[in-house]
């Protein structure tokens, strides 16, 4: 179903009215003496991994390789819908890790940066999460290990700090590299990389463990290696001169453990329009709303 401008408009003004703007960005405005409301958005290119190219959500972009799982509902094509670039490319690309913005992810689907040329004047992205393959190894494989103790923490107590040391140690450099190329081909755009939105409640729900299997004192565990993750894409952001969209208070509240009509993240378990534990169209869409209140466009 396509969703015409004026509908579009209003979901991402209601997205952004209803759930506040969330903290100032410590990250340093690109190019760093720009004024915000200034920010030129064509052309505009739009990179990442499956939360940037919303994995699972139909309809999807028939032209995109179908490894990419791209949907014309991302938070990039919501952005594009609400400034009008004259040029729009999208490549991102569910799987994506930052090695892909160097080399072919997969046969035909080329590396992310050779969409980026010097009159590029926008890059939106969400990348890192599958650096190390911490996403799946964590949020995935927790899953098989919690029926052992529900109530308790087998996870944790299994990984240790194993995946924020991965973060700190090795995904947080690869982010700063994948920035600094970015900034290299395009040094006059306004670089943005967004924040992962929550994916699980602080604490644990046992109501919420059919559909997102996992033990109980795992649940804050897990949610620490999200904001360690976060944080690692807020400092490169601020290392490179890039801005980073702060996606943790708005997105309280919306988790996969959230209501339908209330989650922005669909759960490992009967998810709807979305890839398990990934962002649906309302996601998108908040993602979208945040990314233009945080740069004050």
């Amino acid at each position: 179903m396509r969703r015409t401008a004026s509908v579009l408009a209003a979901t991402l003004f209601a997205a952004a009215m209803g759930v506040g703007v969330a903290g100032s960005a410590t990250a340093k405005v690109t190019p760093p003496t720009a004024n915000p409301h200034a920010i030129k958005t064509s052309p505009y290119v739009a990179l990442g991994d499956s939360y940037s190219s919303a994995a699972g959500v139909a309809p999807f972009v028939a032209t995109a390789p179908p490894t990419c799982s791209r949907s014309a509902l991302n938070f990039a094509h919501d952005i594009a819908a609400m400034t009008k670039p004259s040029s729009f490319t999208d490549v991102t690309c569910s799987g994506a890790r930052t090695s892909d913005f160097f080399s072919s992810q997969a046969p035909g689907v080329a590396p992310q940066l050779d969409a980026v040329t010097k009159d590029t004047r926008l890059v939106t992205m969400t990348i890192g999460g599958n650096d190390e393959g911490v996403f799946v190894n964590s949020f995935f494989g927790c899953a098989t290990v919690s029926a052992s103790d529900v109530t308790g923490n087998p996870c944790q107590q299994r990984y240790g700090t194993t995946f924020t040391d991965q973060i700190t140690n090795q995904t947080y450099p690869h982010l700063v590299a994948a920035l600094t190329a970015v900034r290299k081909k395009a040094p006059a755009a306004t670089v943005v990389i967004v924040g992962y939105p929550r994916i699980l409640p602080s604490t644990g729900v046992l109501s919420c463990y059919p559909s997102m299997p996992i033990a109980m004192g795992d649940v804050p565990w897990l949610a620490h290696e999200e904001d360690v993750l976060n944080d690692a894409v807020r400092r490169a952001a601020s290392k490179t001169g890039a801005r980073f969209i702060d996606m943790s208070a708005s997105s309280l509240g919306h988790d996969a453990c959230a209501p339908v009509g209330q989650r922005w993240i669909e759960p490992a378990v009967g998810p709807i329009n979305a890839f398990p534990v990934h962002p649906n169209a309302m996601g998108e869409a908040a993602m979208a709303a945040q990314t233009l209140l945080q740069l004050g466009h």
